[in-house]
């Protein structure tokens, strides 16, 4: 009793001073609002560099729109475990920025000669004939910063959402959007245009266009962006065999959002030979999708090159390792019947989620657990259970390897119960967590 009692005391410290952006499923980044995510590979890590929206105050910004003062970075190895690197640049910080517009909005990151260039948008102060919308540019040593904001915004480029693709020959271009979406080569210092802007034509002609994000492979020039075909923006991608077009269009990436979030904008990279779809919903603010989250989830192309659309899911990417919090409320599949995910504090959505089991043989499925290394001998469950309930986990689907029951005492609070692993696993497992009694649970985490 003893030894348990001194393995819960220690469990709930870790989850005390763990940082609470460390561990993510869909949405990456619980603890702030993000949106517009930029994902780069920098030196065999994932660093996305997204805008960061707020909520407007007196004073601080307009209510009822987007409200953005600075941006973030955050970096993972693994797709799963993310590091906030704080804050990266400021609209105090930058000469040239209007200093109280609150238009921070999507930036892009990209590496050259030893430099990380960043990339953003902002109102440019004053009344001249410069008025609205720049493009500045910040340079930093590593990737995580700091950054120094140039004294200028690029002469030229009047828009927002901007994105730089290096091409295999070293050429640098400048995309962004204001109204019509825009390309432009860049000088070998980053910072000033080679090419008069032109305008990326033989796309949908109607409906707003936005945030492009290009990249290239086997030779074709995929020029992807936000599209308001109907109500809501969708993603959509052209092709060509040249980076500044013509391009073609040739479908959709990802459908409008099914939350009714008005926005979407994103980006596509290629991480240890697998390709990655990085987007924004509303998950923590369901109500207002000026609040927005950002998000990942696989990407693959067919044969013949067109990206097969891709379906947004709340278990996202990457290994979740049985040590950490297991949010099985990120689910990969739930039974039709007696399964419902709600916030675990409305007041307070940062705090997450939780999943209901509400009648006997629901269940829910998360996939992707490494049990590699992990001497899985206890299982703890931080739930409520209000007449007490009897939880079967196993390995797999319906029918695999029983690894243990779990009986939980009546509690109307979040209690932790742990109990012994009666058949252990090794290596990378889908869990699969059953009701077995005619009493419901709601479930916050598991962890072994």
């Amino acid at each position: 009793m003893k030894k348990q009692l001194l393995y819960i005391f220690a469990s709930l410290l870790l989850i005390a001073f763990l940082p609470k952006d460390s561990l993510a499923q869909n949405p990456l980044i619980t603890n702030q609002f993000t949106a517009d995510p930029s994902a780069r590979v920098f030196n065999g890590r994932v660093y996305v560099y997204p805008s960061h929206d707020i909520r407007a105050q007196p004073g601080k910004g307009k209510a009822g729109w987007f409200c953005m003062e600075d941006y973030h970075v955050f970096s993972s190895a693994n797709l799963s475990d993310w590091t906030d690197h704080g804050m990266i640049v400021s609209q105090t910080q930058v000469p040239w920025a209007d200093p109280a517009a609150y238009s921070m909005w999507a930036p892009d990151c990209v590496f050259r000669n030893g430099k990380y260039y960043f990339y953003f948008p902002a109102t440019v102060k004053g009344d001249g004939e410069r008025k609205g919308f720049g493009i500045g540019v910040a340079i930093a040593d590593k990737p995580s910063g700091p950054f120094k904001p140039q004294a200028e915004a690029i002469q030229g480029v009047h828009g927002i959402d901007p994105n730089v693709f290096m091409d295999k020959d070293g050429q640098a271009y400048l995309y962004w959007s204001q109204g019509n979406i825009y390309g432009a080569k860049l000088k070998d210092n980053m910072l000033e245009l080679a090419t008069e802007p032109k305008t990326l034509g033989e796309l949908p002609d109607k409906g707003l266009k936005e945030g492009p994000y290009m990249f290239e492979r086997k030779s074709v020039y995929y020029l992807t962006y936000p599209h308001v075909a109907g109500k809501t923006e969708r993603l959509e991608y052209a092709t060509s065999k040249s980076p500044l077009g013509p391009f073609t269009f040739k479908g959709v990436i990802m459908d409008e959002s099914a939350s009714g979030c008005w926005t979407n904008h994103h980006s596509i990279i290629n991480f240890k030979d697998q390709w990655y779809l990085f987007y924004h919903d509303k998950d923590l603010s369901p109500a207002f999708d000026k609040n927005r989250s950002i998000r990942a989830d696989s990407l693959f192309f067919e044969e013949d090159g067109t990206i097969r659309k891709v379906t947004p899911t709340l278990r996202g990417v990457g290994l979740t390792s049985a040590v950490n919090n297991i949010q099985v409320d990120r689910y990969s599949a739930i039974s039709k019947e007696g399964v419902k995910v709600d916030f675990i504090d409305t007041a307070d959505k940062f705090k997450g989620w939780m999943v209901a089991l509400e009648r006997k043989g629901s269940w829910v499925r998360y996939n992707k657990v490494d049990f590699e290394n992990v001497p899985a001998k206890k299982v703890s469950v931080r739930a409520t259970s209000p007449e007490g309930a009897l939880l079967a986990i196993y390995s797999g689907g319906q029918g695999g390897k029983l690894i243990t029951r779990i009986r939980l005492k009546a509690n109307k609070e979040w209690a932790l119960t742990t109990h012994p692993v009666n058949n252990a696993v090794k290596g990378i497992h889908d869990l699969f967590i059953v009701l077995e009694s005619e009493t419901p649970v709601n479930i916050d985490w598991i962890k072994f």
